[in-house]
């Protein structure tokens, strides 16, 4: 499916640690370079989207191998639904794309969008609703990864998606005319 019109070039900025974060922990935001920006509760997720069942073990350094069944929405149809501003039949353009997760205690982790693109690494990644049969709304969802053996990018109570380019047109002289004069 096409979007019409140019990509947005909304400059907003990755998450940080003294962002504004949403009181209900249920709540998180999606927003970045997206022509519909989303604030999202777990039972929205639940409702909205295709529920996928992921197990998966992960090595934690502290605890050794946890197991672990958790079932949500795949990560890649929510940030449709947000109506990300790139052309989707430029897959070079699709691939420049970058999303910044953060949970309520600070952690942060990053994916490209092509690992989430069915046109690349088509990574099942999830944003749970429910952990080992339990739901959870009242601590918020959690990033999952399945494929990763270490759970570092596992994200506990979701309250922001960063979405947008790793490389403004502007950093890489890919805007029209090319880049400026050479200033030395």
């Amino acid at each position: 499916m096409s979007r019409p019109g140019p990509p947005s070039r909304t400059t907003a900025a990755p998450p940080a640690p003294g962002d504004a974060v949403p009181p209900d922990p249920r709540c998180f935001l999606i927003r970045g370079q997206l022509r519909r920006p989303l604030a999202l509760t777990v039972a929205q997720l639940r409702e909205r989207w295709p529920q996928r069942r992921a197990e998966v073990v992960f090595d934690c350094a502290t605890n050794g191998p946890q197991h672990h069944t958790f079932e949500g929405p795949l990560l890649r149809e929510v940030i449709d639904a947000a109506e990300p501003a790139f052309d989707v039949r430029r897959r070079k353009d699709r691939s420049r794309y970058v999303l910044a997760i953060t949970g309520r205690d600070g952690h942060h982790a990053a994916l490209s969008w092509a690992e989430l693109d069915a046109d690349f690494g088509d990574a099942p990644v999830l944003l749970a609703t429910a952990m080992d049969g339990r739901p959870l709304d009242a601590s918020g969802s959690q990033l999952v990864v399945p494929s990763d053996r270490c759970g570092a990018r596992y994200i506990s109570a979701v309250t922001g998606i960063w979405f947008g380019t790793c490389v403004p047109p502007e950093a890489d002289g890919s805007r029209a005319g090319g880049p400026g004069p050479d200033p030395s």
